[in-house]
């Protein structure tokens, strides 16, 4: 910066002011400094410009989501970062791939690069541990599932009460053989399940702690392969419906067994048939949570909340079949 100043003939406060996007430094100054910066190549230092501002903000976030190459993820990532880029904060994120220790392995890095926030979405069982590793300013928002141990706001959809709808609507459709395939996260949506069956007296079927498509490919495989399969399939996340589908065209089964899906992915609409879902809005979780961060940023301190977004059922083909066999 002082070279700035140099080379553009004012004082150092006035490079600090136009670096800093100051409105009142005369047009004039302005143009003398930003051709010096672009001759010198200068770049601001994040690190020393955090420890230069008074409220000590690097104008970052921290997004710790289950996958960013997920759809449902990249669509809640891009709404924190379309959030994020109107208040000019950068958003870092990372994927957790449903690992607790991956989980606190990346808090842990987020906190020490001094992230003004975070935005995490659980995949341990307890997140008792945040309370030790991160400072008491840097506030933090759930999404998509509740945290365990620590009190923060969280950004839900309903898990429990939008698989308790799917497996209903298999239910109505003529179904008492439904099997449930789900991975260490969508407990809630299990439990949906479950309080579906218990209501009519039906024997769950489940297949859980499924990791990605190939996985539930196989357990879907399986099921079918077994000498009373199930009727139905109600999947609890995007990528396990995508292994079912494909287990099912694999085997020819896609016409006579029922299936439920829970999150929608691209192409559903498009498939022979077209996959019934339980249909979340990522994009408007992560504008919900973007919002409550920044709030919490900017000194919001009254008690935790629970901001709750509707789950959508969106009825195309897949899940409507009546059972086939006895």
């Amino acid at each position: 910066m002082n070279d700035v100043a140099r080379t553009a003939g004012v004082s150092l406060k006035t490079v600090s002011r136009v670096v800093n996007g100051e409105t009142t430094v005369d047009p004039t100054l302005v143009a003398r400094v930003r051709a010096a910066v672009a001759a010198l190549n200068y770049r601001r230092h994040l690190g020393a410009s955090m420890l230069r501002r008074m409220d000590r903000r690097t104008g970052t976030i921290g997004l710790l989501i289950d996958d960013v190459g997920n759809p449902f993820s990249a669509a809640l990532h891009r709404a924190v970062e379309d959030a994020a880029r109107a208040r000019g904060v950068h958003v870092l994120a990372g994927s957790l791939d449903g690992d607790p220790d991956r989980e606190r392995e990346l808090v842990r890095a987020f906190a020490r690069r001094h992230a003004d926030g975070l935005i995490l979405a659980p995949a341990g069982a307890d997140q008792g541990y945040l309370a030790a590793e991160l400072p008491p300013d840097i506030p933090i928002v759930f999404v998509e599932r509740p945290a365990a141990g620590f009190a923060g706001d969280a950004v839900l959809a309903g898990d429990a009460s939008g698989a308790l709808r799917a497996v209903r609507h298999l239910i109505g459709h003529g179904h008492r053989r439904i099997a449930y395939l789900g991975d260490p996260a969508t407990h809630e949506r299990r439990e949906g399940y479950l309080t579906a069956l218990e209501a009519l007296g039906l024997h769950p079927v489940m297949i859980d702690g499924l990791r990605g498509s190939q996985a539930a490919e196989a357990a879907t495989r399986s099921l079918l392969g077994r000498a009373r399969p199930p009727t139905a399939l109600f999947t609890g996340r995007n990528l396990i419906t995508i292994g079912a589908v494909r287990a099912l065209h694999g085997l020819g089964r896609h016409l006579d067994a029922a299936l439920v899906g829970f999150d929608d992915f691209p192409l559903a609409d498009l498939l022979e048939p077209a996959v019934t879902v339980v249909a979340q809005d990522p994009a408007a979780m992560g504008g919900a949570a973007a919002r409550a961060l920044f709030e919490r940023i900017d000194g919001y301190a009254e008690e935790p909340r629970e901001i709750s977004v509707a789950t959508t059922l969106i009825p195309r083909g897949s899940g409507e079949m009546p059972p086939t066999g006895s």
